[in-house]
């Protein structure tokens, strides 16, 4: 089982509840991924976010530039939203990350994304949300499976390539997941192509995923795919402290904070703390305790999913940066260990 993190960037707050830079949010999810490699984490992940509170609008530039500094971590997003971007430059980004990386530690997760700002930004029409992730998914997964560089590709969202040359070639083919917040047909069309899947699971308990995992592992067999590309990794919200006291009273102001914020542009109700606490304890769907519980819901889990990894997202709404790096000082160093053993007893 393979832990890590995960994160959009988190803007910090100032006393009066201001934001204070993105800059400074970037340069603390840097420090954050250095500090998980050396740590003993498994993975990182950067998402694609356009907002002022969640500003990691470029993954592949953050995963380069973090792939320079780390020996051993995998590095990937976490999602990158293809549909809105132009697969070809995605490829080239994360094709670089891979060299500098050394070969073997970069992935990429392509998704649609939950949040739309990206259509406005980049001129696009909700409209085209299907047929642009169908086609930029299958450019992307043609220029990987490339075998000369050289590729030749058309469809109906951006002009026809011709022959023509898409580089630097990773090391080897990049791993591609499908990321999914727990669609069928998504499940479905992951394991049609022989592609690993990603479920972000942000609400609700985690285990009801299990059958879209089931759904998506027939979907291969029917296909025709097997190995080690058909697997399940799972994301979700979480934040380890010494204590679960600690854990709540560090997550539970982010948390707040953040949905409010998604609560004005998506007309959810005010948030609510008993709904954050039935969340946080099992079966909900936030890993946020001591050690021992959040290892056990992990191992849980696994019992219903069978995923190979599990990576959360810790800094939201302002989370103090001191918070989140013992919190995956505490994943890498308390909670994998246990991990380990639980699984090892099965």
């Amino acid at each position: 089982m393979e832990l890590g993190a995960y994160s959009f960037g988190d803007t910090q707050r100032n006393a009066d509840g201001s934001l204070r830079s993105t800059a400074e949010a970037i340069s603390n999810l840097f420090e954050a991924i250095v500090l998980a490699d050396r740590a003993g984490l498994d993975y990182f992940g950067v998402g694609e976010h356009h907002t002022l509170e969640m500003p990691a609008s470029s993954p592949g530039t953050v995963i380069a530039a973090a792939a320079a500094a780390t020996k051993q971590i995998k590095l990937g997003s976490g999602a990158s939203i293809i549909s809105t971007d132009d697969p070809v430059r995605v490829f080239q980004q994360f094709a670089t990350a891979d060299a500098i990386s050394g070969g073997g530690r970069v992935e990429i997760t392509a998704g649609r994304g939950s949040s739309v700002e990206t259509f406005p930004l980049f001129g696009y029409d909700l409209k085209d949300y299907d047929v642009l992730y169908a086609e930029k998914l299958d450019l992307l997964l043609a220029l990987n499976n490339s075998g000369t560089g050289n590729i030749t590709w058309s469809g109906t969202v951006r002009p026809e390539l011709n022959s023509l040359a898409v580089v630097p070639r990773p090391v080897n083919a990049l791993p591609i997941w499908l990321a999914t917040g727990g669609s069928a047909p998504s499940s479905v069309r992951a394991g049609q192509l022989g592609l690993p899947v990603s479920y972000g699971i942000i609400g609700g308990a985690p285990a009801r995923f299990a059958p879209l995992a089931d759904l998506y592992r027939r979907s291969a067999a029917q296909a025709g795919h097997a190995g080690e590309n058909i697997k399940v990794s799972v994301a979700a919200l979480g934040l380890i402290a010494p204590t679960k006291k600690e854990a709540l009273e560090r997550f539970y102001p982010g948390w707040y904070r953040l949905n409010v914020e998604m609560g004005k542009l998506r007309g959810w109700p005010a948030p609510d703390r008993r709904q954050f606490l039935a969340q946080a304890d099992a079966p909900g769907a936030y890993y946020v305790g001591d050690p021992d519980e959040v290892a056990e819901r992990i191992v849980d889990l696994h019992g219903h999913m069978g995923h190979m990894r599990h990576f959360l997202q810790m800094d939201i709404g302002g989370l103090p940066q001191e918070h989140l790096l013992e919190s995956l000082t505490l994943l890498a160093s308390e909670v994998k260990p246990r991990v380990q053993r639980l699984l090892a007893k099965q």
